[in-house]
């Protein structure tokens, strides 16, 4: 009986010390830096130079390239090198504890990190990923399409010409099936919008195979898509640049490291907002799960990432989590780094979704920031509009609605300046929830906060009637009338004019915008045609 207790103590040791387990190696410096410094744009291109310059953020050496010699010495030692960063300067690896030892004393390594948050091991049976983000098929609704858009208060800036425009979003998340040839994103694909594309996973630029999730698909839709009178999304005139990370065949934490790569590419490319509706706090090996106190935007690989990444200009989104109604209800990494603008559901009456995750993070840092339409949104797959319900559905909505605020303000705008002014703008500041943060986002009144004029400078000193109308609107104001455009309620331009009396008989009823340019100010003020 001793002998069989023993070779089984064997076994189990033998079995513990040689299983391997995901490490990264950080390495003691980058011999390069040097020649990257003096010449900064062989690795950043002159657009995420002028980010930083705009900004004022210094070009350190963290920007500089990996040393490759230092990634051969690693393979040659038998390692498979996954994963690569730049910014923590060092590889991803497996290795066993014997191995673990043997890295530690390379004279070019500076450390070994485990992904390990526990020695106990157990796997189980994946669940579903995004399963409460089923599509549903919906007659879609013209009413329902702008209602998520004017939640937020956004309408008013797409009228004023703030769309997007100019403006890069990298949407970091699964594949992007149909994207390439669902009439929903021919708009996007016709005027060169779609700026580039990877798979961080498979290490090539397959990112439209139909074999991948369309969850990606799904959040571009929120933002990007374009139906003509049916659907419009949040910034329809911005850049993007579309990386997929997550495999959601799989929860394994080299999904960290694709986001940290992608984010790493955005950051290179000149980006200036990443949206991501991914969130990690269990994986399928539980040897790598995380606790609610690690949820204090320190501790995970990807939170760290996302920091860097705002702290490179980036203005990082990201979803608070599907857990508010499940056992584990909190927000969910990356989305507890405070650096990160983390994006909360609520439904069409402004209440919390039920599923929306609950902050504070571990340290008890405001979680969510703030908030946008979760339950029941609005995006577009292939050729038509669907809804569905999620936080991943709410982050892409605001991350639109940044892009048109980003357009709208001074390329040296400071990022933290304009989140304050978005928690402080929200529906429920300077009060806040821990299922909605500040509450619902507020982009016209962010806008004028920023640029520290009222939203009622012009409004007080001007008279518009009747309302509702039905043949004819008359404009007064004590300052000097410039020049009045009528807008529909997607935005598409009608009619200008010189004078302060606007025939609109051959209107449709409905709602439509005026833009008012006077000598000193712009307003824009909804009327109703009956």
């Amino acid at each position: 009986m001793k002998k069989i207790i023993y070779l089984y103590f064997l076994l189990v040791f033998g079995f513990a010390f040689s299983q391997t387990e995901l490490v990264f190696v950080y390495f003691k410096d980058k011999p390069n830096a040097p020649a990257f410094l003096a010449n900064p744009s062989t690795e950043l291109s002159q657009k995420s130079i002028e980010r930083r310059q705009n900004l004022n953020i210094p070009i350190t050496e963290q920007d500089a390239p990996i040393e490759p010699n230092y990634i051969q010495n690693i393979k040659n030692l038998g390692f498979t090198v996954t994963d690569v960063s730049k910014w923590f300067n060092g590889v991803a690896v497996n290795a066993t504890t014997a191995q673990i030892a043997q890295l530690q004393t390379e004279p070019y390594v500076l450390k070994v990190e485990s992904f390990v948050k526990n020695r106990t091991s157990s796997r189980f049976s994946k669940k579903a990923k995004f399963e409460t983000l089923q599509n549903t098929t919906t007659n879609f609704n013209y009413g329902n399409s702008l209602a998520q858009i004017e939640q937020i208060n956004l309408r008013n800036l797409h009228v004023q010409g703030f769309t997007g425009s100019g403006i890069s979003i990298a949407v970091i998340d699964t594949g992007f099936p149909t994207v390439n040839t669902g009439s929903a994103f021919a708009r996007i694909r016709n005027n060169g919008q779609i700026k580039e594309v990877y798979n961080f996973i498979s290490k090539n630029t397959d990112v439209y195979n139909t074999s991948l999730n369309n969850h990606g698909t799904n959040c571009l839709g929120v933002i990007a898509g374009y139906i003509d009178g049916t659907f419009v999304g949040s910034a329809p005139d911005a850049d993007f640049y579309l990386y997929a990370t997550e495999n959601t065949a799989v929860e394994i934490p080299e999904e960290e490291l694709y986001w940290i790569q992608a984010a790493e590419e955005a950051d290179r490319k000149g980006v200036d907002i990443i949206s991501t509706s991914l969130g990690y706090n269990t994986f399928d090996d539980s040897r790598y799960n995380y606790i609610y106190a690690d949820m204090n935007g320190k501790k995970s690989f990807i939170a760290r990432g996302a920091q860097i990444a705002a702290e490179k200009g980036i203005f990082v989104l990201a979803a608070a989590g599907n857990e508010g109604n499940k056992t584990w209800k909190y927000v969910v990494t990356p989305g507890d780094n405070e650096k990160v603008f983390t994006i909360g559901g609520v439904d069409n009456l402004g209440n919390p979704s039920v599923f929306s995750s609950y902050g504070p993070n571990s340290e008890g840092k405001i979680k969510p920031d703030a908030s946008t339409r979760g339950t029941a949104t609005f995006y577009t797959y292939n050729n038509n509009s669907y809804s569905g319900d999620g936080t991943s559905y709410a982050t892409p909505l605001a991350a639109g609605g940044v892009a048109c605020l980003l357009q709208a303000l001074p390329k040296s705008s400071d990022k933290e300046t304009i989140k304050n002014n978005l928690r402080q703008t929200a529906s429920l500041a300077p009060n806040t929830s821990n299922q909605i943060g500040y509450g619902i986002l507020n982009f016209e009144n962010a806008l004028n906060s920023y640029l520290k004029t009222s939203e009622n400078n012009l409004k007080n000193n001007l008279k518009i009637y009747p309302i509702p109308a039905k043949n004819e609107i008359n404009i007064s104001s004590s300052e000097k009338i410039e020049s009045i455009s009528v807008y529909n309620s997607l935005g598409q331009f009608l009619l200008d004019s010189k004078t302060t009396k606007i025939n609109i008989e051959k209107l449709t009823k409905g709602i439509y915008y005026l833009k008012i340019k006077t000598d000193k100010s712009v307003k824009i003020e909804k009327i109703i045609k009956e």
